[in-house]
């Protein structure tokens, strides 16, 4: 009699599918961690790449993750701490090598104030993720941590894209974007979130060209591209505010409405 064959498998098609997405987040905090060695270095255009790329691994893990089922909560996990290191401890040192040393112990103050209120962002972002799908997932409570990695780095972006900015300090400018990110980071500021955007079957081909025009003009005009990036981000962060309240506003009615025919039908 034929014995059965036995596959030989050095580890399930569940735990398979969760590998993938871990590596493409510790390819992330590798290339987070390297920007910090280009700055060391002096090489902050490198550095600056570094984080950009790192940003773009920490968009893709996610959704390969969902798109293969492999999500899990040592995932999840991993996924923050790897924005910690990539969007929080990395870009401060890039900035304390190009300009906040020159602030002494203030400028290392501002470092760590910074990094803190990225840890803090994606602890409440973890214990938030578990509550029920509603309108308000179209919106993250503060700047995204990625998003904050790159505003503390805009100041530097900005010098290397050779935009011209006259009579700018960087001993003031700086610690402005250091603060003005952090509390960002750390307030309930309704910013948008991309993570659910749903496109038309026939606006498909216009993101996908859309797409490529935007990383085509981002690999010949880097640094300007992103500077550019920079600055409308800047400018939806007042629009999002907006558009939360006037959300926010409409499902307030409909649940009253909602209420009041209630009411209605038990009288």
């Amino acid at each position: 009699m034929e014995q059965p064959k036995n596959n030989f498998k050095i580890v399930s098609d569940k735990k398979a599918r969760m590998i993938l997405p871990n590596i493409l987040t510790l390819i992330g905090v590798c290339i987070g961690l390297s920007s910090i060695k280009f700055a060391l270095d002096s090489k902050f255009e490198l550095s600056i790449i570094a984080i950009i790329v790192a940003a773009v691994f920490d968009g893709l893990d996610g959704r390969v993750a969902r798109l293969i089922k492999g999500t899990s909560k040592v995932g999840k996990e991993l996924d923050s701490l790897t924005d910690v290191i990539s969007f929080g401890v990395a870009p401060a040192f890039i900035m304390y090598f190009w300009s906040l040393n020159n602030l002494g112990k203030f400028g290392w103050l501002l470092c760590l104030i910074y990094v803190v209120c990225v840890a803090l962002r994606l602890a409440r972002f973890n214990i938030n993720s578990n509550v029920e799908p509603s309108w308000r997932d179209n919106f993250f409570e503060g700047v995204p941590s990625p998003a904050g990695g790159i505003l503390v780095l805009m100041p530097l972006i900005f010098s290397l894209s050779g935009l011209d900015i006259y009579n700018v300090n960087n001993n003031v400018l700086v610690p402005i974007f250091f603060i003005t990110t952090s509390f960002l980071l750390i307030s309930k500021f309704p910013t948008y979130s991309l993570k659910r955007i749903i496109i038309a079957r026939s606006m498909t081909i216009f993101l996908l060209f859309g797409i490529v025009l935007f990383f085509g003009l981002l690999l010949i005009y880097t640094f300007k591209v992103v500077a550019l990036s920079g600055l409308i981000y800047l400018i939806l962060i007042p629009i999002s505010f907006l558009h939360y309240k006037k959300i926010k506003k409409q499902n307030n009615i409909d649940a009253i409405k909602d209420e009041s025919e209630d009411l209605e039908d038990i009288l």
